[in-house]
């Protein structure tokens, strides 16, 4: 019975780690350039995000060769600020910009990069393992209107519910 349950448990990890159907993470990907500091500009709701305000994710080298993730946000109602770190992981080629990340143990769920300013790399349009999960990041609180009505155009060709994002509130100067 244990058996089943870890070979069950394995097979959907594994299943929460491919992109979803139709979508296909970008090629050319430089982890490098990548790392750093990214402001989420709106995201599809769920509830490890939900009530946080200024939201950022950083990303840096870890020393076994995965990606450290941390993500932090602003918590109006506590007054404080939350943290989560995880970690992440190519998936396979690393110039293709699909990773698994955790936060939690052993569980892994799909970071597919889908859409991204391959030469600035000022912005970029991360999907999960399915289409209940999508962020909008950039290296600036902001993005230019033109910018981000391309982002929604491919999120809404692509199938994503682009009506039910939320946009972040990015105005705390102690983010």
């Amino acid at each position: 019975m244990k058996t089943m349950l870890g070979l069950l448990l394995l097979s959907l990890a594994g299943c929460a780690v491919a992109p979803p159907g139709g979508v296909t993470p970008v090629s050319g990907f430089e982890l490098n350039r990548y790392l750093g500091k990214w402001y989420e500009i709106a995201r599809l709701d769920h509830p490890f995000e939900r009530g946080l305000s200024d939201i950022s994710a950083t990303y840096s080298l870890r020393d076994d060769g995965g990606v450290r993730v941390l993500n932090r946000g602003y918590n109006d109602r506590a007054g404080a600020w939350k943290e989560a770190e995880g970690r992440a992981y190519f998936t396979g080629d690393p110039t293709v910009g699909s990773l698994k990340v955790s936060f939690f143990g052993p569980f892994y769920g799909g970071y597919h990069i889908i859409a991204l300013d391959k030469i600035e790399y000022s912005h970029v349009m991360i999907s999960g393992p399915n289409r209940d999960y999508l962020w909008i990041l950039a290296r600036s609180r902001r993005l230019p209107p033109a910018v981000l009505d391309d982002l929604l155009k491919q999120a809404k060709a692509l199938g994503f519910a682009t009506e039910q994002l939320i946009w972040v509130r990015q105005d705390r100067d102690d983010a």
